[in-house]
């Protein structure tokens, strides 16, 4: 029994020294070194993060006084907000009393009580079907699911409660104020159940709001519209983005409006569309493709996936007559098809090329292969090159 034991610990040794080298391995290659940091830089700084680079957005003076904020810090900013703001909203999920696992809500339990910042069960049905219940009451329910990955046991609830309450009542009933926040996307090492992109699932569903901020400035006022839109939302937070994306935003509440895409650079010769953390990579595919090719390009966050603004992207298309749009979800059936299917419907006669869709593969999400599924600025480029040589 000696000898075994004395084989097992040396085994466990062996076993812990290799798992500390591809720790130390990942660190190397900077895949986790923008998740783990905390945001403390020059907020005018460009930061180096695995696949992309983050680019703040100018201060905004127009909501008062502002602050050094990474994206994390935002949503606890709004979540605070709303809770001071209104007397019957409430916050749960699994961990958020202890400040969640990303740290959103850290300190909002011990400033506003544990009635109204509490913890839930690991039970992702039960809780937002408990939310729809508070919701019901007329009271604002904002649920906390741990990983965008788990929603799935959530989506009867989602799909076939929120969505239709008040549509199967007659407008008797609604769910309206509920919100459910999610984190969301790819973060260099998340693999199967913890990098997923799901808004297209529910993108198909009437009855809900999908929402998904590029920064911390745009998190904060899409978070406080979602949670005082009249209509249940989902809200997915770029994981990757919580550390890494640091900027200046207002400390007194603002809203930005849904379903209103931003053109945050114009162009005349290609537009292109993404959302969340891609709108950072087609930026730099933006800043490549005017150095190396001559290509002015017009880049469009669409920000809320459901409804979409069609009319600022079709604009755009019009004036382009190239569009290519991206996103780290599968090809097959992710969001861009929707967006190509409407853009081809309604600006066929101004399309110089065919409209370029350049996104994850149609498999699971990958782990030590995440470098490759994701849809860098590389393969964006490539599929730039390719329209303009059409």
């Amino acid at each position: 029994m000696a000898a075994v034991a004395s084989r097992a610990r040396g085994l466990l040794r062996l076993r812990a020294a290799g798992a500390e080298r591809r720790w130390c391995g990942l660190r190397c290659t900077g895949l986790v070194q923008g998740f783990l940091q905390a945001g403390g830089e020059d907020a005018t700084q460009k930061r180096r993060v695995a696949h992309f680079t983050f680019q703040p957005d100018p201060e905004s003076l127009q909501y008062g006084q502002t602050q050094k904020m990474n994206l994390f810090q935002s949503i606890t900013s709004a979540l605070d907000n709303s809770l001071a703001k209104d007397p019957t909203a409430v916050i749960f999920g699994e961990d958020v009393a202890f400040g969640g696992v990303f740290r959103c809500t850290v300190g909002l339990r011990d400033k506003y009580g544990k009635d109204r910042v509490f913890n839930t069960p690991l039970c992702e049905q039960g809780i937002v079907g408990f939310g729809i219940g508070i919701a019901v009451t007329g009271a604002t329910a904002i649920a906390e699911i741990q990983f965008a990955d788990y929603i799935f046991p959530a989506f009867d609830q989602i799909v076939n409660e929120a969505a239709k309450y008040r549509y199967r009542s007659g407008d008797l009933f609604n769910c309206g104020s509920l919100t459910i926040r999610a984190p969301w996307g790819c973060v260099g090492h998340g693999a199967l159940y913890h990098s997923q992109c799901p808004e297209a699932f529910f993108a198909h569903c009437p009855g809900i709001k999908v929402v998904i901020p590029r920064s911390p400035f745009q998190a904060k006022g899409l978070l406080l519209s979602c949670i005082e839109d009249k209509d249940p939302c989902i809200f997915f937070e770029p994981k990757i983005l919580y550390r890494a994306a640091v900027e200046q935003v207002p400390v007194e509440p603002y809203k930005i409006p849904l379903s209103q895409a931003e053109v945050i650079q114009e162009g005349s010769d290609v537009t292109l569309v993404a959302w969340g953390t891609q709108v950072h990579v087609i930026r730099e595919v933006a800043s490549m493709a005017r150095e190396k090719l001559g290509v002015s390009c017009e880049i469009i966050d669409l920000r809320t996936i459901t409804p979409w603004d069609m009319d600022t992207v079709c604009k755009s298309v019009i004036k382009t007559g190239r569009l290519l749009i991206s996103h780290e979800a599968p090809l097959t059936g992710g969001f861009a098809s929707e967006i190509s299917s409407t853009v081809q419907e309604e600006c066929f006669l101004n399309l110089e090329a065919p409209i370029s869709r350049v996104c994850g593969y149609d498999t699971p999400f990958p782990h030590i292969f995440e470098p490759f599924y994701i849809p860098d600025k590389w393969k964006c480029y490539d599929a730039l090159r390719k329209m303009i040589n059409y």
